[in-house]
């Protein structure tokens, strides 16, 4: 509630919610209309897989609004292991090299079952 809080106080106002915004949100690449919508995503979210599902569930800019709520996902939740194998199962051996390199500072957050 704090960081929603200071974002409200000095970023974005933080006065809606998904289910408020679902049905007339349409794709927007600012950031005004895009970050708010994926921290939402974030603050209404139960774990890392439904803070995603949130940022999908409103449409739009979906594949950028999944990007920003995943990664605040990640360090509040970690990330399921089988969705991170998953994941990184799809990336070939250059993109695999970034992440490595990427994750030798900074560590990923791995959730615990």
């Amino acid at each position: 509630q704090a960081i929603r809080d200071y974002i409200d106080a000095n970023y974005y106002p933080m006065d809606f919610t998904l289910d408020g915004i679902r049905d007339s949100y349409m794709f927007n690449e600012t950031c005004q209309n895009t970050v708010p919508q994926a921290l939402m995503a974030f603050f209404e979210s139960t774990s890392y897989e439904d803070a995603i599902r949130n940022a999908i569930s409103i449409g739009g800019d979906s594949d950028t609004l999944a990007a920003i709520t995943g990664a605040v996902a990640e360090c509040y939740y970690g990330i399921p292991q089988k969705l991170r194998e998953q994941g990184i199962s799809y990336l070939d051996k250059r993109l695999l090299g970034v992440l490595r390199t990427f994750e030798e500072k900074y560590p990923p957050k791995v959730a615990e079952l």
